[in-house]
């Protein structure tokens, strides 16, 4: 994943390279008025998939936001693919601006990747999670066995591709990119039912840096 290090994803380049096309013709064709607005949308493209660098600073037990964007809600629910149990649910909305490469929440080894197709409901509405295509990734510590959780990439109305680059057996460093969703989706994060959540509703986090919650066990 050596593309992690470039400041721009390289997902953005046919979508750039199709809007300097498109403006280039819009200004021979019909001139340089015309060819502003397909401009803008390359510049605002290579704005949607900047991939700022992030320095982790958490405490061991702690779970940092995967994403940038508003805590949508906080939920106990039985979750049934991967911890098997009660568990809290935090979701976070990404809107067009947000960055929107997704990170690790905690170090550790990938334990379960499924991909499930589905419709593009608005991703802020409550029953889009369930709907919606997705993508669960299943992840648990190395250093300490009890800590896992799952992370869940959900798709949006404008939203039309999960990208994923990880696969189970692999090694995550907390923070580390593991995938980003195109043009606007959320991203849930559920943890252990004993976990201390340390965010609220309506409350913006920044992938990579903001703890979200603490979990406790044992």
């Amino acid at each position: 994943m050596k593309r992690d290090n470039w400041p721009v994803m390289p997902d953005a380049f046919p979508f750039v390279i199709a809007g300097l096309v498109l403006s280039g013709a819009a200004c021979l064709w019909f001139g340089f008025l015309a060819a502003i607005l397909p401009a803008l949308f390359a510049v605002f493209v290579l704005y949607f998939f900047r991939n700022p660098e992030r320095s982790v600073q958490a405490e061991p037990q702690e779970v940092i936001s995967p994403a940038d964007g508003v805590v949508l809600a906080i939920e106990k629910v039985e979750e049934t693919r991967y911890l098997r149990g009660p568990a809290v649910k935090v979701g976070i909305f990404m809107n067009v601006f947000n960055v929107h490469v997704n990170r690790s929440p905690i170090e550790g080894r990938v334990e379960y990747v499924h991909y499930q197709p589905g419709k593009f409901l608005p991703a802020f509405k409550g029953h889009a999670s369930q709907l919606n295509e997705r993508n669960y990734v299943g992840i648990r510590s190395e250093t300490d066995p009890g800590l896992a959780l799952l992370v869940v990439q959900v798709t949006g109305f404008i939203a039309r591709r999960i990208v994923c680059w990880v696969k189970e057996g692999d090694r995550l460093e907390q923070g580390q990119r593991f995938g980003l969703i195109k043009f606007g989706s959320c991203v849930e994060v559920y943890l252990p039912e004993a976990s201390i959540i340390a965010v609220k509703p309506g409350q913006k986090v920044s992938g990579g840096k903001t703890v979200i919650g603490r979990v406790k066990y044992g």
